[in-house]
């Protein structure tokens, strides 16, 4: 991992990890001890770092779900699956390398496993368009799933996007057919689907791979019908409105665990999933486990009428006011 980005409202952290960093220095230049003091300000910055990620805001946790360091599809790849084989191209019209996926083992049970992927440099983020996928990707994304339906295997699916790519190429190729396409046959596909929101979750562009019969979400990851940029500069004609956006969007986990939208949260480590892969991974491996024990034994009609009433749920509300 390269050096430890810290977003803005992070930066009293910056400044104890700096200060150890530079006690730590001292430490192996001299013969004085001073382990003690470390121990103590790595305690404090520990300390502080929970107390300002237990009262983030929604604006906040939106920087984090972006963050530059924050694991990708394919960190998670690697680390929970075995046997990884990557399947490119949909077969029309070309490869989108903002969606990966292929074939691979959870837990020794083949599987499906597709995703989107940023880039970690400014080569990679370009290649993979930033994980803003066009139509060709949706379609690869589709060409896997029923790969999958053809040989009876459940379906992992990643979603990391700040939305579909609204390029003029894009709607050229038909870019909402692909969304609604996938969204209309992922409703009837008859293997388990499984779908995490690890990042950001963005509108059509995370719905076309998050039909599903549960779906996790990351502490600090978002998902909504618009960025928050999109939706300031909607409603109030600036995007340097954005923080008020994500307050009213409430597209945090916790909300919309609330509303009924995900069916569970996964923690992430102290300061978030960027801090410690590892750990990220372990917590994510223990939820996509639950997750599929809930749905593997289903019998397709059951697992159909699951995942329809599932979806008819979303939007229902209680009326508690008096008559």
């Amino acid at each position: 991992m390269s050096k430890r980005h810290f977003l803005e409202f992070e930066q009293p952290i910056a400044e104890l990890e700096s200060k150890i960093e530079e006690l730590r220095y001292v430490q192996s230049e001299s013969a004085v001890d001073i382990s003690e003091e470390i121990d103590r300000l790595s305690k404090k910055s520990l300390q502080l770092t929970k107390d300002i990620y237990a009262n983030l805001s929604p604006w906040q946790v939106t920087q984090i779900a972006r963050h530059p360091q924050r694991p990708y599809t394919l960190d998670y790849v690697n680390e929970l699956f075995t046997d990884f084989q990557e399947m490119h191209g949909d077969r029309h019209f070309s490869d989108d390398l903002s969606i990966v996926g292929g074939l691979a083992r959870f837990n020794g049970q083949p599987c499906m496993v597709l995703g989107h992927q940023k880039g970690r440099d400014t080569k990679e983020r370009a290649m993979r368009n930033f994980g803003m996928s066009r139509p060709e990707g949706y379609r690869k994304a589709l060409r896997l799933m029923e790969t999958a339906q053809k040989f009876g295997l459940p379906v992992f699916t990643f979603v990391d996007t700040p939305g579909a790519y609204p390029g003029i190429g894009a709607e050229e190729r038909n870019q909402s057919e692909a969304i609604g396409r996938n969204i209309f046959e992922m409703a009837r596909l008859e293997v388990p689907i499984i779908t995490t929101i690890i990042g950001e979750g963005g509108s059509g562009g995370a719905l076309a791979i998050s039909v599903a019969d549960q779906v996790l979400m990351m502490q600090f990851s978002v998902y909504s019908v618009i960025s928050p940029e999109g939706c300031a500069s909607i409603l109030w004609k600036t995007s340097d409105r954005a923080s008020d956006a994500a307050e009213a969007l409430g597209i945090t986990a916790h909300r919309l665990k609330a509303l009924g939208m995900i069916d569970k949260i996964i923690s992430e480590p102290v300061g978030g999933a960027h801090r410690d892969h590892k750990q990220a991974c372990a917590n994510l491996k223990r939820a996509l486990n639950d997750a599929y024990r809930q749905v593997s034994d289903l019998k397709v009609k059951d697992l159909l009428q699951h995942r329809y009433d599932r979806l008819q749920s979303y939007g229902r509300f209680t009326d508690t006011k008096e008559h």
